[in-house]
């Protein structure tokens, strides 16, 4: 009966999705495509924007010249650079105070996947400034319009710029959980390698794996279009031949710039897809120990994959052809392991660590009960698991 429950929420919500505002943001993408956008945020009138960043990136300076650019169309600008990995509603709420005082109207999200959650939070509390960040919790609670949103990717991965959820965590309880409204979607995005060139190797690494996380689960998931599979697809077969490539050789612009079109494509593709249990375990690890989101991705996906069995060797199968590691006469059980385990690979290869060390059996209750709160009923995923079923996944992961 449960299975049942789950299965008639996701059919209720796939249909219910083709009535929703869907947009896709502007994109601007190549080398220094960032010094196109002071322009364009003057063109859309903005004389006051707030900046969403970390200390990382103001450490090494990438923003220098789109401060300059700022300045030369008279456009003034606050910057909020507090924000942590995994951000906090602490962090929304500083960032959101700054917004108000200074009389901004527009918001840049400058950074990975957490500047812009944390930028999305902030957008979503102006135009819903009587609620609060719990509040907003799940599904459509904003459906408001938030000011023009501008969102700068300096990683290839978490497809944020493209994706209707901000991933959020509660310093107090450890609990991590998404805001998803297709009004956070940012109107626009900047796609420029020459600002992931510096992106270290291990960042570069799990990053590129949250991407392809993003993908595979969109891809074996049962609320898929025939976009989302395309972009999937595309993605999938972009990382394997770029990611590598980025991580050993970070100068490659041309591995760069794909390495972002992938992320982009797999972040278009889970925004209607849907992820699965990969990333409710990965929102627990950083929810409870600050594990960063796509090295706990990154490690959990061979895992969930495998326990997955031959409910995703079809779609896995597929995807080991996209990406050539079939040989004539596999059968599909055959090509769905493959892929597995060029997955495996590609971590050994990144020196990705095959477990998670830290994990504490007495949070092992909380952290499943919270999981399978955020995955059940939403998550379209090719096999409904249980409590035992995580309380097993977890057991696998942990050191």
């Amino acid at each position: 009966m449960y299975k049942a429950y789950c299965r008639t929420f996701q059919v209720v919500m796939k249909t219910t999705s083709y009535l929703l505002p869907w947009r896709e943001p502007e994109v601007l993408a190549g080398e220094n495509s960032l010094r196109q956008l002071a322009k364009l945020i003057s063109m859309q009138g903005m004389e006051n924007v707030l900046i969403v960043t970390d200390q990382g990136i103001i450490s090494v300076g990438i923003m220098n010249e789109f401060l300059e650019d700022l300045q030369s169309e008279n456009i003034n600008y606050v910057i909020y650079d507090k924000t942590v990995p995994n951000p906090t509603i602490e962090n929304i709420e500083e960032a959101y105070q700054m917004y108000t005082e200074n009389n901004c109207q527009g918001i840049v999200a400058f950074g990975g996947g957490s500047p812009m959650d944390c930028a999305k939070g902030v957008g979503a509390r102006v135009v819903k400034p009587n609620k609060k960040i719990p509040e907003m919790k799940g599904i459509l609670k904003v459906l408001k319009n938030l000011p023009p949103f501008f969102a700068i990717p300096t990683t290839a991965g978490t497809g944020s710029e493209a994706t209707l959820a901000a991933v959020v965590s509660n310093s107090k309880t450890h609990e991590k959980y998404a805001i998803m409204d297709p009004s956070l979607i940012p109107h626009f995005a900047v796609l420029d390698p020459l600002l992931t060139v510096k992106l270290p190797p291990h960042i570069t690494a799990a990053t590129g794996m949250d991407a392809l996380t993003h993908a595979v689960e969109a891809y074996i998931g049962k609320s898929n279009s025939k976009d989302t599979l395309k972009y999937s697809i595309e993605a999938v077969e972009l990382i394997f031949e770029n990611l590598y490539e980025s991580y050993s050789n970070g100068t490659n612009l041309t591995a760069r710039s794909n390495m972002q079109k992938a992320a982009y494509l797999a972040g278009m593709a889970f925004t209607r897809a849907y992820v699965g249990y990969v990333h409710a375990i990965a929102h627990t690890l950083g929810g409870f120990y600050s594990v960063p989101h796509g090295l706990a991705n990154a490690i959990i996906l061979p895992y969930v994959l495998e326990y997955y069995g031959d409910s995703v060797h079809k779609p896995l199968a597929e995807l080991a052809e996209v990406v050539g590691i079939t040989t004539p006469g596999d059968r599909t059980e055959q090509k769905a392991v493959k892929f597995i385990e060029a997955i495996k690979n590609l971590n050994d290869r990144m020196n990705i660590p095959k477990k998670v060390i830290g994990i504490l059996e007495e949070d092992l209750p909380l952290m499943v009960e919270r999981a399978l709160k955020e995955a059940n009923p939403l998550y379209p995923v090719p096999r409904i698991l249980f409590k035992d079923d995580l309380l097993h996944l977890y057991q696998r992961i942990k050191e």
